[in-house]
């Protein structure tokens, strides 16, 4: 693992402007950002403990940069206030306060967690949701919670699809959850509710913005990857509403539209035919990939439905075909989902599914491109449930207790929501560089057993700053 000299450079977060991104040779023809929704920290152990063991053997973890990233939203309203009243800002010697507390510290909807430390009271307070952290990675302003790509002052903000779009490249964007919900939103569309399911999925296809598009959000289909034959009108929302379907369905649109897993299977491995330059994938379930099938165990899962590293496959193979190259999205968004249930077992296989999409995308980019033009970024948007180790009722953040693979590790919730936590991300290829130039030195992250080496932070405001650095687009975007 290489260790690169760091700046002193101390970053001035803004809660509305953005530092203007100030063009590059564009040495990334690609970027790749991958975004395990709601995964803290010890989201990304637990996976590696079940998975292999021990820590240390994801493939991110020999990315040459590796910090950390703060998720505050601008404010915590549900719509634009035009004002500065309520701004949120990020303090992380509160985070990291170990001082005891008493009594309930989050009334939760699966039960009421109690307090223990100061610093995790403030991790419970003031989060963002995905909307607002979706809008931040990608147009790089904060916002309010609940909008996607819509600024405080009731404007639309410019998010880097479209820039990506402008330039040449291809847009590709990919979720286990459904095409319309907040982070596959926050790269295709606007809305000042992240609620308007339906008109986001209506402006997704209508706008033709994006070469591919795959996600959830099947209406013929339920949670449990079963046909239904009959769907009420609020099973289409997610793809804009009946009449945008039947649309898809008839080929009046500008994308091929295909279903089946065998489809997504043959768009990976090269041998399907394209009758035309966009696709979108709706995958057989009205919800996630996996996580919403009936139980709350692992395995025996939905046999109709790819995976995720197969969905970021067929984008991939697809995107592939511009010769200017492309920017791609890829979420695992049931994560998230998984957290908000405190559901260890499926929290692990989501993040699993992810990881192994991750280790897919290196494999391409090693097959068909290179590190010198082809960047790929893993973090998340936000942590949820504030996974933490058995003993983190009397020892702040500790971290969760390896069982061996194949075993559950030890732990212990502390939320069924977001959280304000630092929470990772790791870059490498071309432009990656960018994060460590302007991370700001945390020595607090060694309360999260963080090497000194990368005891460092950024916002996720920086993903897209480095993502439009990494591919030499100058950004109009002030608002």
């Amino acid at each position: 693992m290489k260790n690169f000299k760091r700046n002193a450079l101390t970053l001035a977060l803004a809660s509305v402007m953005i530092t203007p991104v100030f063009a590059q040779d564009g040495a990334a023809k690609n970027v790749i950002l991958m975004i395990t929704d709601g995964a803290g920290i010890e989201t990304f152990r637990a996976a590696s403990h079940y998975r292999h063991g021990a820590l240390g053997h994801e493939i991110y973890d020999d990315f040459d940069v590796q910090v950390f990233t703060a998720t505050h939203p601008l404010n915590t309203s549900k719509e634009p206030t035009k004002s500065d009243e309520g701004t949120i800002t990020f303090d992380p010697a509160e985070l990291w306060s170990d001082e005891q507390v008493e009594g309930t510290g989050y009334e939760g909807d699966l039960t009421n967690y109690k307090g223990y430390f100061a610093g995790y009271n403030y991790a419970r307070e003031n989060f963002t949701d995905s909307a607002a952290a979706g809008t931040a990675l990608a147009s790089g302003n904060k916002t309010y919670n609940s909008a996607i790509n819509w600024s405080n002052d009731d404007e639309p903000l410019k998010h880097i699809g479209e820039y990506v779009v402008e330039s040449g490249r291809a847009l590709g964007v990919v979720s286990s959850v459904q095409l319309s919900h907040a982070t596959p939103a926050a790269f295709l569309g606007h809305n000042p509710s992240r609620n308007k399911y339906s008109e986001l999925g209506k402006e997704i296809i209508e706008s033709g913005l994006a070469t591919v598009v795959f996600g959830a959000g099947h209406p013929y289909y339920n949670a449990a990857g079963e046909e239904v034959e009959s769907p009420d009108e609020g099973a289409f929302r997610y793809v804009g509403g009946r009449e945008m379907w039947d649309r898809l369905v008839n080929g009046e649109t500008e994308y091929q539209l295909i279903e089946s897993r065998d489809d997504f299977e043959s768009l990976a491995d090269g041998s399907f035919e394209l009758t035309g330059d966009k696709i979108i994938g709706v995958f057989q379930n009205n919800a996630t990939l996996q996580f919403n099938r009936p139980g709350v165990s692992a395995g025996n899962l939905i046999e109709n439905v790819p995976s995720l590293p197969t969905l970021t496959l067929g984008a991939l193979e697809t995107l592939k075909s511009n010769d200017d190259g492309f920017f791609l999205m890829v979420e695992g968004g049931a994560v998230d989902w998984a957290a908000h249930a405190n559901n260890l077992p499926r929290i692990i296989e989501e993040q699993v599914d992810f990881n192994e999409a991750v280790e897919a995308a290196v494999e391409w980019v090693e097959g068909n491109s290179n590190w010198d033009e082809t960047m790929i970024i893993v973090t998340t948007d936000h942590g949820n449930g504030l996974l933490q180790g058995p003993d983190s009722d009397t020892r702040a953040y500790s971290p969760v207790v390896s069982q061996g693979a194949g075993a559950l590790p030890l732990v212990r919730w502390h939320t069924d929501n977001h959280t304000r936590e630092l929470v990772p991300l790791y870059a490498q290829g071309a432009g990656a560089e960018f994060f460590n130039d302007i991370a700001e030195r945390d020595d607090g992250l060694a309360t999260y057993d963080v090497d000194d080496a990368y005891q460092y932070r950024i916002d996720n405001t920086d993903v897209f700053r480095a993502a439009m650095n990494a591919m030499g687009i100058e950004t109009d975007n002030t608002n």
